[in-house]
């Protein structure tokens, strides 16, 4: 009986098994991927076209002495305010006055060799025309007193050499200015030409920049420039390029460039950091897109725009504006962009048309 029953169960076992085999699995749920978006707002590329730089001074000099020594004595710091003629620093002057006092007794040598020289002029010149003496000699004593007056003259000059060198020893600013550094300290030997320090000129001032290859068309086009302070953000300078250095930087490979700022006033000081705003003609069309939203069909370019009330996205042509570091300018034109749209900003390339999204909105930039 109880075997009966056993082979039974395992027939029924047997069914159930078969059974569920041949039935079809259940369709598993579709899956809607999550998608990174952000907002079309015009001008938004007017807004972030800008560059970090420092206020510098449009004449800058490097001073030195004109002579080598030993510093003794430094006047200034960094950040002095200075006016011409102010000292700056002075070096030991001993082995000058030396090399003045030995050109003076050379001086005092020469005039003395002239006086000799012009009286025994006199008096062979008297013995002359009294037929004393020959006319070859008469011309040996011409020689004599013209080489004498030709050594005082060179003493004469070489004794100006010296003084000017002795005055030499003390730095002087040749125009007002701010000492921008001190490359020299007190007890230094330097060489001649070598910097003590530098001295920023008064006057107009400038925004130093450094700009990357891929962004010196779109500094050239910008229509309008302003420059803003970090410690006084409200307020704007107009600015106007003066000067794009022909050669990338050895290390950094950017371009120097020189933005001045024609009404600069007093609370604009040397050092400060800066930023340098462009306006270009077309920054009201256009916005600012990760490189990661552009969707790259053949030789098209598109954005993927959400359609918000079925929660679907769409391919729209675009036209590419400028590429940045990270980012792209999008011209908002007769295209199927306009502004307030929301576009895929992540994961473009594992959409197709018409698909199902779920929207995260992208965190807001500082």
């Amino acid at each position: 009986m109880f075997k009966n029953m056993y082979l039974q169960s395992i027939a029924a076992l047997l069914a159930a098994m078969m059974a569920g085999a041949c039935s079809d699995p259940a369709p598993a749920p579709a899956v809607v991927p999550l998608v990174l978006t952000q907002k079309v707002v015009l001008g938004d590329a007017g807004q972030h076209a800008s560059f970090a730089g420092e206020v510098r001074a449009r004449s800058e000099s490097a001073l030195a002495f004109r002579v080598g020594g030993k510093i003794v004595e430094r006047s200034v710091d960094v950040g002095a305010s200075v006016k011409p003629g102010a000292p700056l620093a002075r070096m030991d002057a001993r082995d000058l006055q030396l090399n003045s006092a030995s050109v003076r007794s050379q001086l005092a040598a020469a005039q003395a060799d002239l006086v000799q020289a012009q009286a025994d002029y006199a008096r062979y010149n008297d013995l002359y025309q009294k037929k004393f003496v020959s006319g070859a000699e008469m011309d040996k004593r011409k020689a004599t007193l013209e080489v004498a007056q030709a050594h005082l003259a060179q003493a004469r000059a070489q004794l100006n050499v010296a003084d000017n060198q002795s005055a030499y020893a003390v730095l002087t600013a040749d125009r007002a200015g701010v000492i921008t550094a001190v490359e020299a300290e007190v007890g230094q030997v330097v060489a001649a030409g070598q910097t003590v320090v530098r001295l920023a000129r008064d006057g107009e001032k400038e925004i130093q920049i450094a700009v990357p290859e891929n962004r010196l068309s779109e500094l050239k086009a910008a229509q309008k420039i302003e420059v803003s302070l970090w410690a006084i953000a409200e307020k704007r300078y107009a600015g106007k390029i003066r000067e794009i250095s022909p050669s990338a930087d050895a290390v950094t490979r950017t371009y120097a460039v020189r933005i001045a700022v024609a009404e600069a006033d007093e609370a604009m000081r040397l050092g400060m950091t800066a930023s340098v705003l462009l306006q270009h003609a077309n920054s009201d069309a256009a916005v600012v897109l990760p490189l990661t939203a552009l969707y790259q069909q053949g030789a098209n370019t598109a954005l993927w725009v959400v359609d918000p009330a079925t929660q679907t996205v769409k391919l729209a042509p675009v036209t590419v504006g400028v590429f940045r570091e990270d980012t792209v300018t999008i011209v908002i034109g007769d295209t199927g962009v306009k502004a307030g749209d929301v576009v895929v900003t992540a994961g473009v390339h594992k959409l197709t048309q018409g698909q199902k999204v779920r929207v995260a909105a992208a965190p807001a930039r500082k």
